[in-house]
């Protein structure tokens, strides 16, 4: 049969494929909250501009207050017939109140009412979402102060280059989410502005206000421009790159904890808690919660493409194109708080090993630029002659099998005559961290500086 909400101007009822193709309740039954947040809010200005009766503004307060309560309870009987969440809550709403439901919709449109739900549920779920990001820096921030003198290899190219401690590599990853953070908190300051009372596209002849209900919203101001309050969606790209940015960066740090895990490398331990093992293999412990959070970036990354493309083409004002806005960014959003949930587990779970840390920090020559410098502090040589001879006593020290703190002076000695005793004081990985205390490095003095004033930062988000 006829959708009898907007039936009117039709004979007869949409085809079970057209049925198909047009519901979108399956989905957008997420935004009820704000559906209903949003017409109460309206109700009430339009009573208080004296468009409609105080009488009907609180029955249909009431009817929707309680369809809230039915939704919530699991006692509300969504209908595809009914396409969407917005005409769900009308006609149940009549069925409750009668005629007055059908005053809800005086000067707005389904167009100015699904931005503006959208709106507040992408502000709802940006909030979580940077809290979230908190609680996963200050895992990380305490896993730092734990392991500030900590010694691992860094690398470059995944070769060991030089000595870090494993406390600066957790705070890389605290300085990359603050920078994520803070792209989801301009975000939200951006699109923090109501579509409501925009209309289909060119507002309306009731004397309504906008501004009463964008404050009653929480919203900053109305936008400016009916045309754009209902027909932009570059609030939900801006949400949905900082959300690929983001996973991006806990992929590379799933990817290292997957690296680490391994019998290789055995930096880190997790438990049983987010680790699984094989069907056939009973010596493997897997970390597959590293590993699925390294694979699900690819699910927001799409999210974001498949928007992009959606809107490339659309001339103003809005389109039902535009009903494929909602759905892949329910998913990208639900996988990002999964990711984060599941990366702050394993970051309080990760046990160091901080001795195999030191032995292989201590492997592939990571102390040869801590010898170059020596050789230009003590001997004023200049950098470039001082990387030649560097070269030529890693290599001797190569060819001998041993490290380069284990190679006798005199060979070096035959390399340049000039080193003296002293050089030793820095072929050591702890003097290698020690000594660098330029601003941003890895020594533990510095860890430990940098480690408390993100504590603090953090401390009121615990």
């Amino acid at each position: 049969m006829t959708n009898k909400m907007w039936g009117g101007r039709f004979a007869s009822g949409p085809s079970e494929i057209m049925e198909e193709i047009n519901a979108s309740i399956g989905f957008d039954r997420n935004l009820y909250a704000q559906d209903i947040r949003g017409s109460i809010a309206h109700a009430n200005m339009l009573a208080k501009q004296g468009v409609i009766s105080g009488d009907d503004a609180a029955a249909i307060i009431e009817g929707l207050t309680a369809i809230k309560d039915e939704i919530e309870s699991g006692e509300f009987a969504f209908s595809r017939t009914l396409e969407d969440i917005h005409l769900n809550i009308e006609a149940r709403l009549k069925e409750r109140i009668g005629d007055a439901a059908g005053r809800l919709h005086t000067a707005r449109s389904r167009n100015d009412q699904v931005a503006t739900d959208f709106r507040l549920y992408m502000r709802d779920t940006v909030e979580h979402i940077t809290a979230q990001i908190g609680g996963l820096q200050k895992a990380l921030a305490n896993q730092a102060e734990r392991y500030a003198a900590t010694v691992m290899p860094g690398f470059t190219h995944l070769q060991t280059a030089q000595p870090v401690t494993f406390g600066h590599h957790c705070l890389a990853y605290v300085e990359m989410l603050s920078r994520d953070r803070g792209r989801f908190e301009d975000a939200r300051a951006r699109f923090n502005e109501s579509p409501l009372g925009a209309a289909a596209l060119a507002g309306t002849s009731f004397p309504i206000d906008r501004e009463a209900t964008a404050s009653a919203l929480g919203f900053d101001r109305p936008i400016a421009n009916s045309l754009d309050a209902v027909s932009s969606r570059d609030f939900v790209l801006e949400v949905l790159a900082a959300s690929a940015i983001c996973a991006t960066h806990l992929s590379r740090l799933a990817e290292e904890i997957v690296i680490w895990c391994s019998a290789e490398f055995s930096f880190v331990r997790l438990s049983d808690k987010f680790t699984t093992g094989s069907s056939i293999m009973p010596q493997k412990r897997n970390p597959d919660a590293a590993e699925l959070v390294r694979a699900k970036v690819g699910r927001i990354a799409g999210a974001l493409n498949a928007l992009m493309i959606v809107m490339k083409g659309l001339p103003l004002a809005y389109s039902k194109d535009m009903q494929e806005d909602k759905e892949q960014t329910f998913d990208a959003l639900n996988t990002l708080s999964l990711m984060l949930a599941a990366m702050t587990g394993m970051i309080e779970d990760l046990d160091v090993n901080a001795e195999k840390m030191r032995l292989a920090a201590s492997r592939g020559y990571s102390t040869a630029t801590d010898l170059a410098d020596w050789l230009v502090r003590a001997l004023n040589m200049p950098f470039r002659d001082a990387h030649h001879v560097t070269g030529a006593i890693v290599k001797a020290a190569e060819t001998r099998g041993i490290t380069l703190d284990a190679l006798e002076l005199a060979e070096m000695q035959k390399i340049e005559p000039r080193i003296n005793a002293e050089v030793f004081s820095v072929l050591s990985v702890e003097n290698s961290v020690a000594s660098r205390r330029s601003f941003g490095g890895t020594a533990p003095e510095n860890v430990i500086a940098e480690t408390r004033k993100w504590l603090k930062r953090l401390e009121p988000d615990s």
